[in-house]
Parts: C-alpha cells; structure tokens; sequence
C-alpha cells in the first residue's frame, strides 16, 4: 500500500517560526514564544484539516479496495475468488454464492441436530457434557438443542434473515442504492446477525404454541416451494422446444437433435417404468404399487397424446413431444422417490421368516452402511435444493413465472440455451482484463430480482425444515431414519407428480378454454 504523501507545509504550517498544529482556536506555543491563532487563520487550519481527514478516508477506502476481503466481509464491495488462477466472477453471482454458503451452514447445522449418533459421541467424548448442558439450560443431555424442535428453531431463524432481507430490497432496481449495498455486502455482520436470530428462536416464550403454528407455516412454505419449482420445469420444458425449433428454418440438424432428445426422454421414462414395475411389484401382492405405477403410466400417455392432439396444434404449433418426454421423465423420477420413500412392508415367507417385500432385493445390501448411504443422500439432498434456489432467481426464471417472453424472431438456437448467448460478457471482461477480480455487473441495473432471491430462500428455509423432520410424522424423525421410509413424504412426492402433470396440461388446454387470452408458450 502506498503512503499518502503531503507537502510537508500542508501538514505542518509554519508560522513566525512557531510550528501550528492543526487544531484551531488554542495558543500554541514554542519555547519562550508563543502566538494566538487568529479567526483567518483558524479557518485556513480548518480547511486545512479537512483536506487532510479527506485524505486519510481515501487512504483508507483505496486500502479496501485492494484488500477485497476485508472490503467484502465489512464493507459493501463484492467477494472475489479466494485463488489467484480462478477466473474473474460477477458481483450478481458471488453474491447468490456468499447467501447459498449461509443456507448450507444453516442446513448443515439442522443436519447435526436431527443426528442421534452426533448426540451420542459428543455425550461420549466431551468432558462435563452434562454439566454444560445444564449451565445453558438446555437439558440434562441438551435435548434441547437436538430434535424436530430445535430445528424447527433454527429455520424459524433463518427465515427471519431472509424475510427481513426480502422486505428490505423490495424494489431495488439500482445497484448503486444504500440497500443495493446492504444487499451485496457487509458478510461479516450478516452472519452475525443470522447467528443471533437462529439462537435467539431458542428463547421465544410459550414453545409448544410456537411449534404448532410454525409447523402449518412451513407447510404451506414449502408447499409454494414446491409450485414454483414446478412452474419453473413446465416453464423449462417449453423454453427448451421453442429455442431448438428456432434453430431449424436455418439448419435442419435441429429436428435431428429434437428428435433425438425426445427418443432419449421417452426411453428413459418408458424403461424406468417397466423396472419399477420388475423390483417393485410381485405377482400376487403389491397390489397399490401396481396401480400407482398404471396410473402414472397413463398419465404419460395423457400427456403426449394431447401435446399432439390437432386441437391443441392449432392454438399451439410449438407444443410437441419433447416436452412431454420431459415431463414424462420427471413423472417417473418423482414415482421412483415416491416408491423408496414408503415404509417397507414386512411379510413371512413359507418358512416363518419376515422378509421385506414391494421393494428390490438388493435395497439390503444399499443400507447395510446406513451412515454412508444416509449422509451422501442428505448432501445431494442440499445439493439439489441449493441448486433450485439458484435457478429460481435468475432474471428469466422471473420473468417466465411472471409469463414475460421475449419475441420469438429474436430466440437464438443454442445447445446450452438455459444459459445467456454468447459473447454476452465480452465487454465487461475486456475492461477487468487487469483489473479486480470481481465483475461489477450490476452498474446499469439489477440483474435480478433482490426480493424475489430472499423470498425463494425464505420458502426454501421453511421446506429444509419440513424435509428433515419427515413433515407430519416428526416426533421419531432423525436423520439417520430419513431414507428409511415415511408415508408423509411418500404422499407429498405423490402430490409433486400430480400437480406436475396437471400444470402442463393446463398449459396446453389453457388457450382452448379461454380463447379470448393470448397465451404464450
């Protein structure tokens, strides 16, 4: 860092051989001489002072500048890459990244605290474990901090950060604006404060009133959650068949591709189907697996069969098989984790022996280390949501819930169409080439919805929540038995399915019922 210099009559004035600090209205003194400041003289050691106190603030703010993560932590500068042969990142997305790390520290911890065996090796290996349990008042085990209702807290928690961020950045359009730099700074202090609202959720007087209400809120939470995840792939499907179609009036390899995707869509849902039907059904049993796996079957049918209908070509000439083939997929995703989510169905065989049934023959062998298969399926599980919440709060994930699309003689065919053209950051990285590492992106305007990002990760604090504790079947829930079945979340994957399907046909029935509206797909 270079040192500010100053001339040396600027910091020190001299005068009549006396030596003038910069404190005005004093007498000053140097040996046996001494020198009264007068009002004109005041005022140039005023302005003087100033100038100098301008200074020192530049010094400062240029110290910052150059020091990114001290900016970043306590200041309202972005996060750079903390590795030098990273590339240069967005201001937009470092900030999404920065509020995704507090969303998984959080998860993280509720993890921690649904695990009974977490539990038993601090009890184990911690000295005076009971005695600091009591000295917290938290129990004599510190049951407390442990269970459906200490995460229950810590979400409570959570989602106060988030829904006062949401409240905070509504209607933020400029990134230059003091809550523009709230939003995309000062981490430090952020987590701090999520901190304090996630331990102070434990004081909240009258617990048990509070668990009963929060426990409907974050049913309905996650259940819009989960709508919006859904118009999002419906959304998706379409988005997909439009930006490939408008790649064949000037290359004819695009039907190729089309087709092809279509072909590997429907493979994959038509196979998953038939296994499902192998491992998960026996010929004289299972008999609502069997009719669960029909219906879904003939919902796909449904599906495709009205994409192609000459009603629904008329009014729609983009609708087609692939996104029906899509769709097709994640009907069969969903019925998949729907079957491994029910509890497992005992039975005796010829030899008195209890045997599970409705379900494969090798699922033993998958949970015979439970605490692999139940740690790796709870990573993906925050992986997975994690990266809904991202993709929920882009511009165009915006805009599609809001039904806003852009002109179809401007789409351009691309292979990654889910992401920008081309070419869209040239100008902004030829002007860092060797400057910050961050990308200030933002200096126009917002590049997403600030309100809408905090309200995505308010809703999906309260589905985590609700998702480790087994919904409505709580009172036995820990993360160990997560993947060990519960009709609670069997249903609500049941429920996910149906909604799916019924959203994309209203998608496809939607301008026939009402012909008076334009619709846009």
């Amino acid at each position: 860092m270079k040192l500010l210099q100053l001339p040396r009559e600027q910091i020190v004035p001299q005068r009549k051989g006396i030596f003038v600090f910069l404190s005005p209205g004093i007498s000053l003194s140097s040996g046996k001489r001494s020198h009264q400041v007068s009002h004109s003289e005041q005022v140039e050691f005023e302005e003087m002072r100033l100038q100098s106190l301008e200074a020192l603030a530049g010094m400062l703010c240029s110290f910052l500048v150059k020091n990114t993560k001290l900016a970043c932590c306590c200041g309202s500068a972005g996060c750079s890459l903390c590795c030098g042969c990273c590339p240069k990142v967005r201001q937009s997305r470092t900030t999404r990244f920065m509020y995704l790390l507090y969303f998984i520290l959080v998860v993280g911890l509720c993890c921690v605290m649904m695990s009974s065996s977490v539990t038993k090796q601090m009890k184990e290996h911690i000295p005076f474990f009971e005695d600091f349990c009591k000295g917290i008042k938290a129990g004599k085990t510190c049951e407390n901090l442990v269970g459906y209702s200490a995460v229950y807290r810590v979400c409570f928690g959570m989602a106060c950060f988030f829904f006062v961020f949401c409240l905070l950045t509504l209607k933020v359009n400029n990134s230059k604006g003091c809550r523009a730099y709230i939003h995309n700074g000062f981490w430090f202090f952020k987590l701090l404060l999520l901190g304090a609202m996630c331990s102070g959720a434990f004081f909240i007087p009258d617990q048990e009133t509070f668990l009963n209400a929060w426990r409907y809120v974050g049913a309905v939470g996650s259940f819009i959650f989960i709508c919006i995840q859904l118009l999002l792939i419906v959304e998706f499907a379409h988005k997909w068949n439009k930006n490939w179609n408008a790649g064949t009036a000037s290359n004819k390899l695009w039907y190729a591709s089309l087709s092809l995707a279509t072909l590997v869509m429907y493979s994959i849902a038509v196979g998953g189907l038939i296994l499902m039907a192998v491992f998960y059904t026996q010929s004289d049993d299972c008999t609502d697996n069997k009719i669960l796996l029909g219906v879904h079957g003939g919902l796909c049918l449904l599906i495709s069969l009205a994409a192609i209908s000459p009603c629904v070509q008329s009014r729609q000439p983009h609708s087609g098989l692939l996104q029906s083939g899509l769709i097709s997929c994640y009907v069969t995703y969903l019925t998949f984790s729907a079957l491994t989510s029910k509890p497992e169905k005992i039975a005796q065989d010829e030899h008195g022996k209890n045997i599970t049934i409705c379900a494969p023959d090798f699922s033993q062998g998958l949970h015979r280390d439970e605490n692999m298969v139940t740690w790796l399926g709870t990573f993906l599980l925050i992986v997975c949501i994690g990266y809904s919440c991202l993709t929920s709060t882009t511009r165009s994930s915006s805009d599609a819930l809001q039904r806003r699309y852009g002109a179809p003689e401007l789409e351009v065919a691309r292979c990654c169409f889910c992401f920008g053209p081309d070419g869209e950051d040239t100008e902004e990285q030829q002007n860092v080439k060797k400057g910050p590492r961050v990308i200030y992106d933002e200096k126009k305007s917002t590049v997403y919805s600030y309100s809408y990002f905090h309200f995505v990760f308010l809703l999906a604090s309260l589905y985590v929540m609700m998702t480790l504790t087994s919904w409505f079947h709580y009172e036995s829930a820990t993360i160990e038995t997560f993947f060990t079945g519960s009709w609670s979340i069997f249903w609500v994957k049941m429920a996910s399915c149906w909604m799916c399907v019924i959203l994309y046909l209203w998608t496809l029935v939607a301008p026939l019922c009402c012909p008076s509206r334009q619709f846009s797909v």
